[in-house]
């Protein structure tokens, strides 16, 4: 799946192209299902994101993905061919991927639950590494139904965090049932929040246009971290938009699955000749879990 011109998810179209190969550190899949992440759609539309600039075309698409290894690099060791992992690599919206961090699948995970997890997790251990939030404070999430705010909550409900979470009216109970006070979206939205409790930290992470009412939350723009917003860092907000460490990510997500204390739903599975419609859905809001693109045999799980 790649695109020659930047635009709507009409830009996007299944092509032929060569198989990639891994390099030294570097493992390749038959991919079997690949995460749908707004990245993916803001590259597609040519945004510039942080310090990294519009994307080269023609461009590939994709980061997350989960699959069978096919194919060793140079100097890996502890993985073979026949092996089940997920993780993050590039251009993953393909048959064959190649992906520079990864971990083996645990055991009872479907390949389209795995593909959603290896960027949300990475994302939300990074924002809430750099919004300093601690154990007994309390952190608002604004977009906390979606990948990375269900990734968020649970995390926090593990580290000791409190949270209040914003979304829709469809999804109030959906928050609570993963550990937060919820509230819903709309006009006199932060007096809701502050009748949940003094907020310590938040998070913008649906680029709904609240960072100024975040910062009034908080008492601080430091206090305060976007990933979503790009005009944040005009309002002394930062924007976190530079990946950190996926191969700790991938870890954590692994040791939290195994405990219990970690899952996120697939909201929709849809075959990769769809990514246009999973593209358009993502960027409608209102997500609930993941969304993601089942290729090959992905569907057997």
């Amino acid at each position: 799946m790649s695109f020659a011109a930047y635009g709507g998810p009409e830009v996007l179209r299944l092509t032929e192209a060569g198989e990639p190969h891994a390099g030294p550190g570097r493992i390749r899949i038959a991919v079997r299902a690949a995460g749908v992440n707004p990245v993916d759609w803001r590259v597609r539309e040519g945004q510039k994101l942080g310090a990294h600039p519009p994307a080269p075309l023609p461009a590939g698409l994709g980061l997350d993905a989960a699959g069978v290894v096919d194919e060793v690099g140079e100097g890996v060791e502890g993985v073979r061919p026949g092996d089940r992992v997920f993780g993050e690599g590039a251009e993953t919206y393909a048959e064959f991927a190649v992906l520079s961090a990864w971990a083996p699948m645990p055991e009872g995970l479907s390949f389209a639950e795995a593909a959603g997890y290896p960027s949300v997790m990475e994302t939300a251990l990074r924002v809430l590494g750099e919004v300093g939030v601690r154990p007994g404070q309390r952190l608002l999430v604004s977009g906390a139904a979606g990948g990375v705010g269900s990734a968020v909550l649970q995390v926090a409900r593990a580290r000791g965090i409190a949270v209040t979470g914003t979304a829709g009216p469809a999804n109030q109970e959906y928050l609570r049932s993963l550990g937060a006070d919820a509230t819903t979206y709309g006009p006199g939205w932060t007096g809701r929040v502050r009748r949940l409790g003094p907020v310590d930290a938040a998070l913008d992470l649906a680029g709904a246009g609240v960072v100024r009412e975040l910062v009034g939350l908080t008492g601080e723009a430091g206090r305060v971290v976007s990933i979503a917003d790009l005009t944040a860092p005009e309002q002394g907000v930062r924007f976190s938009g530079t990946a950190g460490d996926v191969w700790a990510a991938l870890d954590a997500t692994v040791a939290m699955l195994h405990r219990g204390e970690l899952h996120i739903p697939v909201t929709r599975a849809y075959p990769l000749a769809e990514a246009a419609r999973a593209h358009a859905d993502s960027q409608a809001g209102h997500t609930r879990g993941r969304r993601v693109l089942l290729v090959g045999e992905g569907s057997a799980g």
